[in-house]
């Protein structure tokens, strides 16, 4: 494997302008929310929903990808994230690599980067691509969503117009996979519920109960860090007021 990168220089868009005052960061300038999910428990639906709740951005697979292979979208959000949180970003991929058995190159450690500078920009909403697991977790509310096996049968089979014995195998395929892609780049267990902040079921709370629920949990993060970080100069600007207060 190829040494662990000193400068995060790949990397996403839109939104958040960073501090006002452009001082810079030591850590990033918000909170992120990571949705991990079992596959057809609508992960992707709930982070939307909860983007919308916070009025925060969504990445998910489409978006990721598109930043990952469009030079011009990178080179614009890197412009809009502070010098400060980008250090902070370089930072936690080398801790990533030295302490947490990071196995990522090329293609791989290129979509590792997107997390970071995602995260260091923050007030953002990741779906899946291990984000959770790749970011600490004193500024993450790192979210499982799960689902009975048979509604997510069902779910899969309507979205994709697929029979019955089809969503199944694409269910296990995706799940297969993701956990595959888990364990090869950071050894980690996804069926371990304590890697998690909230464990979700989507098919009890439904979409809306669930990205309420997740909300909440990230009005309380946000306190609890305020709290432990009282005289921050810029505590406000670090972590907003999710409330719009």
């Amino acid at each position: 494997m190829s040494a662990p990168p000193t400068e995060l220089t790949e990397v996403p868009l839109h939104g958040f302008r960073g501090a006002t005052d452009g001082a810079p960061a030591a850590r990033p300038h918000g909170l992120t929310v990571a949705i991990s999910r079992q596959a057809g428990a609508r992960g992707t639906t709930i982070a939307r929903k909860v983007a919308e709740i916070l009025d925060w951005q969504v990445f998910d697979h489409d978006t990721l990808d598109y930043l990952a292979q469009n030079d011009t979208a990178r080179e614009q959000f890197l412009a809009e994230v502070p010098a400060g949180a980008l250090a902070w970003a370089d930072a936690q991929l080398a801790r990533l690599f030295r302490y947490h058995g990071l196995n990522a190159e090329g293609e791989s450690l290129r979509r590792v980067r997107l997390v970071l500078a995602v995260a260091a920009r923050g007030s953002a909403v990741v779906v899946g691509r291990a984000a959770g697991f790749l970011l600490p977790a004193e500024t993450t509310i790192h979210v499982r969503v799960i689902a009975p096996l048979d509604s997510r049968v069902a779910y899969m089979a309507q979205e994709l117009r697929l029979t019955r014995p089809e969503a199944v195998e694409e269910v296990r395929a995706r799940d297969e996979r993701r956990a595959l892609f888990l364990d090869q780049t950071l050894a980690r267990d996804p069926s371990d519920v304590t890697a998690f902040d909230v464990v979700v079921n989507s098919d009890r709370l439904g979409v809306e109960g669930a990205a309420q629920f997740v909300g909440w949990a990230v009005r309380t993060k946000q306190m609890l860090t305020e709290l432990t970080e009282p005289n921050e100069h810029h505590a406000h600007d670090t972590l907003e007021d999710l409330t719009g207060a």
